[in-house]
């Protein structure tokens, strides 16, 4: 193999490369939109628990049902 050869390998490793980065890159820019959203929801969903829990305090959340 000559030295052209070797060059020509490298540089498309190199661009193989770089498109591996680019994916890899942009699956962590969508993830992290991801936790962003997952993160909103979980902060909505616990003040929705606080605002029930101070609108009917004597409501227990761990309270067993009736038929047990």
């Amino acid at each position: 193999m000559n030295q052209e050869d070797r060059f020509v390998d490298i540089e498309i490793k190199l661009a193989y490369q770089e498109d591996l980065v680019e994916a890899l890159n942009q699956m962590v820019y969508q993830q992290s939109l991801r936790i962003d959203q997952l993160e909103a929801l979980v902060n909505k969903l616990g003040e929705h628990i606080r605002n029930n829990a101070q609108a009917t305090p004597g409501l227990l959340l761990n309270e067993r049902p009736p038929h047990y």
